[in-house]
C-alpha cells in the first residue's frame, strides 16, 4: 500500500514536533490530525495540516490567560454582525480572549476635550490610556493592524500650572506614537486628516496683523496606522511540503520571524536549491485569503494613495441645533471603512474599544466583517439602536 502523505510530514517532522510541543500537547496535535488521512490529494494533505498546525499553535497560546467565555460567544458569533458591549472599555479588554481579534479601529476620548473625558492632568490621561492600549495589544492577533484616529488639541496640561496661561498646543498624535512603540506596537503611518476649510474664528486676530499676533488654525487629525508583531518563535510548517524541517532566517521585518524549508525533498526549490521562505504572516497575507471576497475596489484603493485625505467632519447639528445623532464627536464612516477594508478579511473581527454611535461597528457590518464595539455610556442607548438598526445586538457587561 503507497504511504500516505502525512506519515511522511509526520516522520520528517518528528523532532521537530517533540522540540515544539509537550507529549501531552503532541499527544493532542496527532488525534487532531487523524482526519487528514481520509485526504488523498497531497497539496490538500498540506493545506489541512498546515491549518491544523496554526489552529492548535494558537489555541494553546490562547489558553495561557483566562478569559470570559459568554463574552467570547458572543463576540465569535458569526450569525451576528453588528454587536455593542456596554461596559467600561478596559474591564472588558481584561476578559477578552487573547489574540481573537483581526482588526482594531478606534478614535479615543480626547484629553478634557468633553464633559465625559476629563482627568487632572495630561500625565494621568496618558497612564489610562497607556493601560488600555496594552490591553489592546494583547487582544489583537499577531501580525494584524491596529487604525487610531485622534486630533491635536489646545489645552492646559496641568502639569505646571491650572492658569489659563498654561494653555498651548498638546500634540496628542506624538503623545500616543510613543505610547504604542512603549507598549510593542510599530508605528507605519501617519495619515493626515485634512477637515477642510477653518470656521472657527479663534486666533485669527484681524486688528493685529503682526509679527508673533498671527497663528494658523487646526483644522486636521491623525489617522495612525500600527503594526503588532509579537516576535514569535514557533517553529511553523513550509506551505509547500508541510513538513516542520525548517531553519530560521533573517527577519523580514521586525518582529516577524521567517523560516526556510530544508526538506531536500520539498515540491518547491530554488535554481540555487534554496528552499521555499515564509513567516507566519504570509500564511494568512498570502495562502488563504486572496480571492474575489476580498479583492479591494481600485477606485477606493487610489482615493488613499496619499497620505492626505480631505474627509468632511460629520454633519451632527440641524439648523434647529438639535445633535441628530445624540454624540458630541462623531467620526466620520471613511475611517473604519479605510481600516476594514485595507487591513482585515471578509467574516473577521473587527474591534472598537471606545465605540461611541457605533459607527465602526455598523460599517464592519455592512462590509461583511463581525463589527464589535465597546461603549461605557448607557445614555446612548436609544441612540446607538436608532443608528446601528435592527441587526444590532447588546451584552451588557457586569464587573
Amino acid at each position: 500500500m503507497e504511504k500516505h502523505y502525512l506519515d511522511t510530514i509526520l516522520s520528517k517532522s518528528d523532532k521537530y514536533l517533540k522540540t515544539e510541543f509537550s507529549p501531552e500537547l503532541l499527544n493532542d496535535f496527532i488525534l487532531k490530525i487523524q482526519y487528514i488521512y481520509e485526504i488523498s490529494n497531497v497539496e490538500n494533505i498540506v493545506k489541512e495540516f498546515e491549518k491544523c498546525y496554526y489552529d492548535f499553535v494558537k489555541f494553546n497560546y490562547q489558553q495561557q490567560q483566562k478569559y470570559n467565555i459568554e463574552l467570547d460567544n458572543f463576540i465569535s458569533n458569526k450569525n451576528e454582525t453588528q454587536k455593542v458591549i456596554w461596559g467600561d472599555c478596559l474591564s472588558v479588554l481584561q476578559q477578552l480572549k487573547t489574540e481573537s481579534i483581526h482588526c482594531m479601529i478606534t478614535s479615543p476620548p480626547y484629553y478634557n476635550v468633553r464633559d465625559y473625558a476629563q482627568w487632572n492632568n495630561i500625565n494621568d490621561y496618558l497612564n489610562d490610556m497607556e493601560t488600555i492600549i496594552r490591553e489592546c495589544y494583547r487582544v489583537l492577533d499577531n501580525h494584524r493592524v491596529f487604525v487610531f484616529n485622534v486630533g491635536d488639541v489646545f489645552d492646559n496640561d496641568n502639569l505646571t500650572t491650572t492658569s489659563t496661561w498654561g494653555k498651548r498646543r498638546l500634540p496628542l498624535g506624538a503623545y500616543f506614537i510613543t505610547l504604542f512603540e512603549k507598549v510593542g506596537f510599530t508605528f507605519v503611518d501617519d495619515i493626515i486628516w485634512d477637515k477642510g476649510e477653518v470656521q472657527s474664528q479663534r486666533h485669527k486676530n484681524g486688528d493685529k496683523p503682526f509679527p508673533f499676533f498671527q497663528y494658523p488654525m487646526n483644522c486636521y487629525e491623525h489617522i495612525l496606522v500600527f503594526h503588532k508583531h509579537r516576535n514569535d518563535n514557533t517553529r511553523y510548517p513550509c506551505p509547500v511540503c508541510g513538513c516542520l524541517m525548517v531553519n530560521g532566517n533573517a527577519y523580514s521585518e521586525i518582529g516577524i520571524k521567517s523560516w526556510e524549508c530544508k526538506n531536500k525533498d520539498c515540491f518547491e526549490r530554488s535554481a540555487a536549491n534554496r528552499g521555499k521562505r515564509f513567516s507566519a504572516k504570509t500564511y494568512f497575507t498570502q495562502n488563504t485569503k486572496l480571492n474575489n471576497e476580498n479583492t479591494i475596489d481600485k477606485d477606493f484603493i487610489y482615493s488613499w494613495r496619499r497620505d492626505i485625505k480631505k474627509i468632511n467632519p460629520v454633519i451632527k447639528i440641524n439648523s434647529k441645533g438639535e445633535n441628530l445623532l445624540g454624540h458630541t464627536a462623531p467620526f466620520p464612516r471613511e475611517i473604519p471603512e479605510f481600516a476594514i477594508q485595507m487591513f482585515s478579511y471578509k467574516n473577521e473581527i473587527v474591534l472598537d474599544p471606545f465605540s461611541g454611535i457605533g459607527t465602526s461597528l455598523r460599517t464592519a457590518g455592512e462590509l461583511g466583517r463581525i463589527g464589535i464595539g465597546i461603549e461605557r455610556d448607557l445614555s446612548l442607548k436609544d441612540n446607538v439602536r436608532k443608528y446601528v438598526g435592527i441587526y444590532l445586538k447588546e451584552f451588557n457587561y457586569n464587573e
